[in-house]
């Protein structure tokens, strides 16, 4: 692609692409491909000016080549696009916006007085109407302020005042608008589905696992438990509990059977079902997750509606106030100082954009919030529950090592382990798969339906035997399998977490599963410790021994060992009875009682789909010191709630005592509350942690 170099530092260059015009699909392309690039950190595409701005800290050589290459024809390039970038929705605003301050500048510059005083008052009927709807309905709202504010302005024919006021009120409703759409575009996208390959079940009967991309419509796909239904369809057979809450906000789940209509996005919670597929781009899931997000009340915090409900509490004292002033004073323009200036406003707009902006912040950092009472939660947080697996462990574990008993074949039991858990979503079981896959071991389907224990283990059938894996309660004392071979059993290695198979009644195999500790973890408890968090627990399957050994090395403030998934949401149930308030972090199946119980439920992005569906609160799998930028960003954003209380409250009863007095004229009044409700909204929308 022709392009001109206007300028260019030290790991930074500005380019121009010589063409007429770019859209803004051309801008999005233009920002996908170039970011795809190794050691490009950041691309800004100017669609208007055709210029780009490039961040890079890979050789300068790299980036002008990745230039030369692009092309707008470029299938890889358009593949890298999603559905949605939030590109097309800030030109909408940003048009509004401009559109209405130069609708200003124009009307005061160029039209007489008379002509500007016949549109103020037809622009003021809208307002005068609600405000009037409002008191028909007997409520006692901000729109009867605004209504009162402008109507007697108009009708003393202060045409000035009520022209500013209604300015600044649409500045204010462009910005809340624009604001509150964004923010749940990004956070809708970022909910989107993420399914890369699923089970597509042959004409024979046999299972093959396949690219999403590849499944057509009328395709049988089999999901099973913890599993997410990558597309829209219909249940041909099984029995499944599916969590729509994705969907419909509803976290009871739904059962489903055959002939049941299942969504794209929504979780089996329970069961397996086999879908025929109908729609083979979701069904508009992104549409149906914005409507979730926009009617579900975990949008609001609870600092939200103390802000609404203050805010339209003290209407009636505003207009209290105004007649009682006009009853002692007699002065019109001492009176109306008061319902110039009021707090519903500013309280209205800042608290919403104050958590949305937070929200949309938070997933700028890799953490997807799918509320903001939870970020809320976050920052009230005393008490922190650890899942081990996947969370204080790294995501991706590996088979250490495999003790066969009965002079079984070594290889031969990780095949068949292989071939059961292939079909589950938990990184002890990738970790099985993978060993298989390195050993070059295949493991076609041999065995009858697979059935999914949750917290326990896989059972089947294979040639007529009955086969087991999973825990060593499940194994032993659940299924009574017989231990062959005492000596060997009890010298099992100490350092590794053992994953149990069972033939026939009869322990056929360990596999020894290592599952290292991330680095951070320490530092992100010790960390978490210092920002308030009091009690720091870890909960696992694991046996005391291993449980102990890493309870020491992160540094918790107690643990808890050989727990089932209904002891985490008991211990949740018990803190938040002694008056704690609660987080759960986790990744499986088995944690998702927990993350329901908890506050706020923290799932890991490389987890379960039913964790992060049922988690309140998602974070990338990289590192945990999401945890502490997720900790310092909710402390930040009640602190900011409590500014801008303060800063609403006292500046507004300032406005208005000093109107009241006569020492500002109602005009004043309004223009300065208008300001500081825009200038506190602007606040708002400002990053809350610059390390981000």
């Amino acid at each position: 692609m022709k392009c001109q170099i206007l300028h260019e530092s030290r790991g930074r260059i500005r380019v121009h692409f010589c063409q007429k015009h770019m859209t803004l699909h051309q801008a999005d392309m233009l920002e996908f491909a170039l970011s795809a690039v190794s050691g490009i950190r950041r691309v800004q595409v100017f669609d208007r000016t055709g210029d780009v701005v490039i961040r890079y800290v890979c050789p300068r050589s790299d980036v002008i080549r990745a230039l030369a290459r692009f092309s707008y024809h470029d299938k890889k390039a358009q593949s890298l696009v999603p559905d949605r970038t939030g590109r097309e929705l800030n030109r909408e605003y940003e048009n509004k916006l401009v559109t209405c301050v130069l609708r200003r500048i124009l009307h005061k510059a160029v039209l007489p007085m008379p002509i500007r005083r016949v549109i103020c008052v037809f622009k003021s009927i809208p307002y005068i109407l609600r405000g009037l709807k409002c008191l028909l309905q007997g409520k006692i709202e901000v729109a009867v302020l605004d209504a009162v504010a402008i109507g007697v302005s108009v009708i003393r024919g202060d045409f000035d005042t009520a022209g500013s006021v209604m300015f600044l009120l649409n500045i204010g409703d462009i910005l809340d608008e624009w604001t509150h759409k964004k923010s749940i575009d990004d956070l809708a996208r970022t909910m989107s589905l993420g399914v890369e390959q699923v089970w597509l079940r042959q004409p024979d009967g046999s299972e093959v696992l396949v690219p999403v991309s590849s499944v057509e419509r009328g395709d049988h796909v089999i999901v099973r438990t913890g599993s997410m239904i990558p597309l829209d369809g219909k249940v041909l057979a099984g029995d499944a509990m599916v969590n729509q809450s994705s969907m419909t906000g509803e976290s009871v789940p739904v059962h489903k059977s055959e002939g049941a209509f299942v969504y794209a996005g929504t979780v089996v919670e329970d069961g397996e079902c086999v879908i025929c597929v109908e729609q083979t781009q979701g069904g508009g899931r992104y549409d149906r997750i914005v409507k979730m997000i926009e009617e579900s009340e975990k949008m609001k915090s609870a600092a939200e509606d103390k802000a609404s409900h203050l805010a339209d509490s003290l209407v009636p004292w505003s207009l209290g106030g105004t007649l009682l002033t006009w009853l002692i004073t007699k002065n019109p323009t001492k009176a109306l100082s008061i319902p110039m200036v009021d707090f519903s406003c500013a309280l209205k707009l800042a608290m919403p954009i104050s958590v949305l902006s937070a929200m949309r912040e938070c997933s700028r950092n890799g953490i997807t919030v799918k509320g903001g009472r939870f970020l809320e939660a976050v920052a009230e947080a005393d008490t922190i529950v650890f899942d081990k697996t996947g969370t204080l462990t790294l995501s991706s574990p590996r088979v250490a090592e495999i003790i066969p008993f009965g002079g079984r074949d070594e290889a031969e039991m990780l095949r068949l382990a292989a071939c059961l858990e292939e079909h589950y979503p938990h990184s002890i079981a990738s970790a099985v798969v993978e060993e298989a896959a390195r050993r070059g071991l295949l493991h076609e389907e041999r065995h009858s339906r697979v059935e999914y224990v949750v917290a326990h283990g896989i059972s089947s059938t294979v040639d007529g035997e009955r086969v087991v894996i999973g825990s060593h309660h499940f194994v032993v004392e659940d299924e009574q399998c017989r231990i062959p071979d005492e000596r060997i059993f009890r010298h099992l290695p100490k350092q590794y977490s053992h994953l149990y198979l069972g033939i026939a009644g009869e322990v056929a195999a360990v596999i020894c599963i290592e599952d290292p500790l991330r680095a951070e973890a320490a530092d992100v408890i010790e960390a978490l410790h210092a920002a308030g968090i009091r009690n720091v627990v870890m909960m696992t399957g694991d046996n005391e021994r291993t449980a102990r050994s890493v309870a020491e090395k992160v540094g918790v403030d107690a643990y808890h060992a050989e727990v089932l998934p209904e002891d985490k949401a008991s211990f949740i149930r018990a803190a938040h009875e002694a008056g704690q308030h609660v987080i759960m972090i986790g990744d499986g199946v088995n944690d998702s009682p927990a993350l329901s119980e908890a506050d706020a439920g923290i799932a890991i992005s490389t987890g379960a789909a039913i964790a992060r569906e049922i988690a309140d609160i998602t974070i990338s799998a990289d590192d945990l010191y999401a945890l502490v930028t997720l900790k310092r960003l909710s402390d930040a954003l009640m602190a900011r709630i409590r500014w801008n209380y303060r800063t609403i409250i006292g500046f507004n009863l300032g406005l208005i005592v000093l109107g009241v007095l006569g020492i500002l004229p109602p005009t004043t009044s309004a223009l300065l509350h208008n300001g500081s409700t825009l200038a506190i909204g602007l606040r708002s929308m400002t990053d809350l942690d610059r390390k981000s």
